[in-house]
């Protein structure tokens, strides 16, 4: 038996941010980051709480560290909210939800609601049961993995992402596109992530060009945005793969953005996975034909399963050039003789990552190092 179920209510579209005016009364801790109060971008929100009493804490940073989710704890025991309203991308999601988790466990509480607001368009956090945490001393990312992290309310307000700049915009796309496409092959895919993969990966091709090209093009912004949820909740249900589990071990080795190091990875783990050996394998895996299925619906060539699977590869590659995105980590300003010697650590990190138990086809150490080869 499989089941399927949504416990994040979603508010989207222009204007969605009013639906905090429904916190007026209640005492709000606003979790964000330095840039956003700099920017101004914070009062978005707090426009909408000045009913309510609030606080802010900015000291959220990229791939946040446990010692920033410590200092978020003890700003929660001080103010004691009644809500947590996270503003910014996945780092200030994903610290927010680990504040929130870990409070409400050693104060003994049930009742504190979780509000995710998203500034970019990639992680999908807001409606996932994961946060990826950073332990700086080991160089290490770890998922938190549970039901309770999925915050209670996400808005999704594309006005939020107007200024998010071209190459954030692409990297961040890329990591949706990766999101849905790991999600569509997954060991644990079913025909309801399915869907919400399908609708993520068709919302992605059409609109990121747009979103890149012009930032102001509020509905590519709107639909990038709920790309970016569909995604999430479809992987949240179903899990990732060694797509993931790579590109984790990749950023916190080299600290390029997680969705930059996702969209190095896509074509060769497409080709991994397909596990097709030139026109002479008449029976194509499953994998193969899901991979077919997405050429399909894109309305690519799908002469044969290996036509098809060709056809994605080359509709992938041509979205990283139209993106200006790198296609290697030399390209990423990363030395070559770094990864090699790296690639060994590289691998057994990301056989023991958590998204390696859902990919479709389960590597050795070896198989992911000539993973990581392709894209030095």
């Amino acid at each position: 038996m499989k089941s399927f179920q949504i416990k994040t209510k979603i508010n989207f579209g222009q204007g969605a941010l009013s639906s905090l005016e429904k916190l007026a009364g209640k005492k709000v801790l606003l979790i964000t980051d330095p840039f956003m109060v700099k920017s101004g971008l914070v009062n978005e929100p707090i426009k909408y709480l000045q009913k309510s009493e609030y606080t802010v804490f900015c000291d959220i940073i990229p791939d946040p560290p446990m010692e920033v989710v410590t200092a978020g704890i003890k700003v929660f025991k001080k103010f004691m909210p009644d809500a947590v309203v996270a503003l910014g991308g996945g780092s200030a999601i994903d610290s927010s939800k680990a504040i929130v988790y870990f409070s409400k466990k050693m104060l003994n509480l049930d009742d504190v609601q979780l509000i995710a607001i998203p500034t970019t368009s990639g992680t999908g956090s807001e409606a996932t049961s994961f946060s990826v945490i950073t332990d700086r001393d080991k160089g290490a990312k770890y998922p938190l993995v549970s039901e309770e992290l999925l915050p209670d309310v996400a808005i999704l307000d594309p006005e939020l992402v107007k200024s998010v700049p071209p190459h954030v915009t692409a990297d961040t796309g890329m990591d949706v596109l990766t999101h849905a496409i790991e999600a569509y092959v997954s060991t644990q895919s079913h025909d309801c992530s399915d869907a919400l993969a399908e609708r993520a990966i068709k919302l992605v091709c059409e609109y990121l060009p747009r979103a890149y090209a012009d930032g102001n093009d509020l509905k590519a912004r709107e639909k990038m945005h709920n790309a970016s949820c569909l995604a999430g909740i479809a992987f949240d249900k179903v899990s990732l793969g060694i797509n993931h589990s790579i590109a984790h071990a990749i950023g916190a080795k080299f600290h390029i953005s997680h969705g930059r190091a996702n969209s190095l990875l896509l074509v060769p783990v497409i080709e991994y996975n397909s596990q097709i050996d030139g026109y002479k394998n008449i029976e194509f895996s499953e994998t193969a034909k899901k991979y077919a299925e997405i050429s399909s619906f894109l309305k690519l060539n799908i002469f044969n399963e290996k036509v098809a699977v060709d056809s994605l590869k080359d509709a992938i590659i041509k979205l990283q050039k139209q993106l200006n995105m790198p296609l290697t980590l030399a390209e990423c300003g990363i030395d070559p003789k770094e990864v090699e010697a790296m690639k060994d650590e590289i691998a057994e990190l990301a056989l023991n990552d958590n998204c390696t138990k859902t990919n479709p086809v389960q590597p050795n150490k070896e198989d992911i190092i000539k993973i990581l080869e392709k894209i030095i």
